[in-house]
């Protein structure tokens, strides 16, 4: 899979879940041994698994943004791997630590969110810093070999240059 495939892939999957963050319905209340968010609008527990809040939402769809431009070559996808798997790796280590895991406050990056941050950030570096194989180009520069008449040798036979000329032209 190339990396700009990567980035669409994932453009698409965080955009996607920016945009279910946004639907009440598929939230959650939070538990009362959650950690307290002070940026409280839209938090709760996306499908019941992963704490998110409106700002957790928007760094999702703006995430997705990125990695649908990125594929269209906007930017590089490259650059967006290796800036996601950047991101996505701190917010990893964050989650783990107690007074870090709401950022604050303001967005809630805890529970479940750790090991999807840490799998996004793992495959995000694969397709960032990896090579891309180059496929040669394997056609002739030419673009039809028809286009340049070379002379054939004298048939010996009939004596004409092109065997298509019959004698009896």
């Amino acid at each position: 899979m190339k990396t700009s495939t990567f980035a669409l892939l994932a453009g698409i999957a965080y955009l996607g879940a920016g945009l279910l963050g946004l639907v009440p319905a598929l939230l959650a209340p939070p538990p009362p041994d959650a950690p307290p968010a002070s940026l409280d609008l839209l938090y709760g527990y996306l499908l019941g698994l992963f704490p998110v809040n409106i700002a957790h939402t928007g760094v999702h769809l703006l995430i997705g943004a990125w990695g649908i431009a990125a594929w269209r070559g906007a930017s590089s996808p490259e650059l967006f791997a290796r800036a996601v798997a950047l991101l996505y790796g701190v917010l990893a280590v964050m989650g783990m630590i107690p007074m870090l895991n709401t950022v604050f406050g303001w967005i809630p990056i805890h529970g479940n969110d750790v090991w999807l941050h840490a799998a996004t950030a793992a495959v995000a570096a694969y397709f960032g810093w990896r090579d891309e194989v180059v496929h040669a180009d394997r056609r002739s520069p030419r673009v039809d070999r028809r286009h340049d008449m070379e002379p054939v040798m004298r048939e010996r036979r009939s004596g004409f240059p092109d065997r298509r000329l019959t004698a009896g032209m």
